[in-house]
């Protein structure tokens, strides 16, 4: 076995002077990778060679023609002096993972581009991790690095913690990397400044003036080809158990004591700790009409492709506050939002023509492209009698702040740079596995919804107060949540 990569990591440095990203010839390199390093090489922030491991037989000029291709998909008017640089610094070591072989080629090509401190990117299926994961370190390349892993990190509590202890057997901590795009997204990531750094909202931002807090993540598109992969995990799995949880974290965290990450993962852990296990007599899971009909999908498969539930935090600050999640594919539109609605006045008294009389006043945070922040606020209407009406305060932060980077752009960066403010820390994931538990193991009927609804007319039932509200990228007169009509 070769040691040659098994060197101490250089005190005075964290940047990693390689990425090696296994699953390069993948869908995920494809997609989000290669365009988000094409960022990164634009921006001066991709220094170090970026080496490949793939079980396809191709060639160094082989896997740069297929990136390159990938790049221009994603980002059709990239400067050609960009690519040219991302190009050049590709490379391809082939294999297959369960070959030591291919990890004493990695080693080698590793000590050849004279890399100390590399970064290890699982870009590949779950049940390879542990595999790897050993590889790396029976070829000495786990002494001085970081690894990356991708989501989903286990399926339920057991299997996280045993992969934990895969992972910690091999690898301090702190140099493992737990990836969720939804923590890269700078709309997301503007909870946390915009709850810490606005002082008029505090004073509002608990039990006593917050009725509900609704959290929407819907796609009107179906699995689109990835049936067999969806249908291994479903909505929970997908997107519940690490997106959505991240969101109501943001929303629901303590002023941490300070930026660093460490203080920002404390609070965090804090407010999944303070979750109580899911109440499967909140949960409503979905499936769309014509979802058995997708390549991949198990026959009479009852996989969620629609979830609706109701999370309890026993806090001192949110202690009955209901926290409403739903997510759903094929839904009505394609929008990401959160929304803090706000306790109604003791008193109704500006509605002279008769109810309904005030609406509430909302927070609504647009975590979508379009991504930005709306108040509902309450205005006199036009005319004699004084009476109120709903009017919208907006900020598109698009056009207000410039461009958003992508979340696999900065997310990478981060890697690269070895800062893990926004990764997953294992305490933070064993506990929002702790939560989905009780759904998993007893995950009850599934319900059909036509495509173009807003879910299952048994979703209705979950929220409280004024019922699940229409993101604001609903079709206008569309169909009312939850009608699966």
């Amino acid at each position: 076995m070769s040691d040659v990569a098994a060197v101490e990591r250089p005190a005075d440095s964290t940047s990693a002077d390689a990425l090696v990203l296994f699953g390069a010839t993948g869908d995920l390199a494809k997609r989000k990778l290669f365009p988000a390093l094409a960022k990164l090489a634009a921006a001066g922030r991709l220094e170090c060679p970026v080496i490949g491991v793939a079980r396809s037989e191709w060639h160094d000029q082989e896997f740069r023609d297929h990136a390159r291709g990938a790049v221009l998909a994603a980002w059709p008017d990239v400067p050609a002096e960009v690519l040219d640089r991302l190009c050049g610094r590709l490379h391809l070591v082939t294999g297959d993972y369960g070959q030591l072989s291919t990890f004493d080629a990695l080693a080698t090509t590793l000590a050849e581009h004279g890399a100390r401190l590399p970064v290890h990117y699982l870009a590949i299926p779950p049940a390879l991790f542990p595999t790897v994961v050993e590889s790396l370190s029976l070829a000495g390349l786990t002494v001085s690095s970081r690894l990356v892993v991708e989501k989903p990190f286990g399926r339920d509590l057991a299997s996280a913690r045993e992969l934990n202890r895969v992972l910690h057997a091999h690898l301090d901590e702190s140099q493992v990397f737990r990836i969720d795009h939804y923590l890269g997204k700078e709309s997301v990531e503007d909870l946390l400044v915009f709850r810490f750094t606005n002082s008029m909202f505090e004073p509002l931002w608990n039990r006593n003036h917050v009725e509900s807090v609704q959290i929407t993540m819907a796609e009107s598109i179906g699995v689109e080809g990835r049936g067999s992969f969806y249908d291994s995990v479903g909505a929970l799995r997908d997107v519940v158990q690490n997106h959505l949880l991240q969101v109501v974290a943001l929303l629901a965290m303590e002023p941490p004591v300070g930026p660093e990450p460490k203080h920002l993962a404390d609070e965090k852990v804090k407010v999944f700790a303070a979750m109580r296990p899911l109440d499967c007599a909140s949960l409503v899971r979905g499936q769309y009409a014509g979802y058995l009909d997708e390549p991949g999908v198990a026959p009479g498969s009852t996989t969620e492709t629609y979830v609706a539930a109701r999370f309890e935090i026993d806090s001192w600050r949110w202690a009955g506050v209901p926290f409403f999640v739903r997510a759903g594919k094929g839904l009505a539109a394609s929008a990401t939002e959160a929304v803090v609605v706000l306790r109604e006045p003791p008193q109704q008294l500006f509605n002279e023509s008769g109810p309904p009389g005030p609406a509430r006043n909302l927070l609504r945070f647009v975590l979508g492209r379009n991504d930005g922040v709306t108040f509902t606020l309450n205005a006199k209407a036009p005319g004699p009698e004084l009476d109120s009406q709903p009017v919208d305060i907006s900020v598109d932060f698009a056009s207000a702040l410039g461009r958003r980077a992508e979340a696999y752009e900065r997310l990478l960066g981060d890697a690269i740079d070895g800062n893990p403010r926004r990764f997953g820390r294992e305490d933070m994931v064993e506990e929002t596995w702790r939560v989905l538990q009780p759904a998993l193991d007893r995950p009850g009927p599934v319900y059909p919804y036509a495509m173009g609804s807003w879910g299952p007319a048994e979703a209705d039932a979950v929220p409280s107060g004024p019922g699940w509200l229409l993101p604001k990228a609903a079709p206008s007169g569309g169909v009312a949540p939850g009608s699966g009509l």
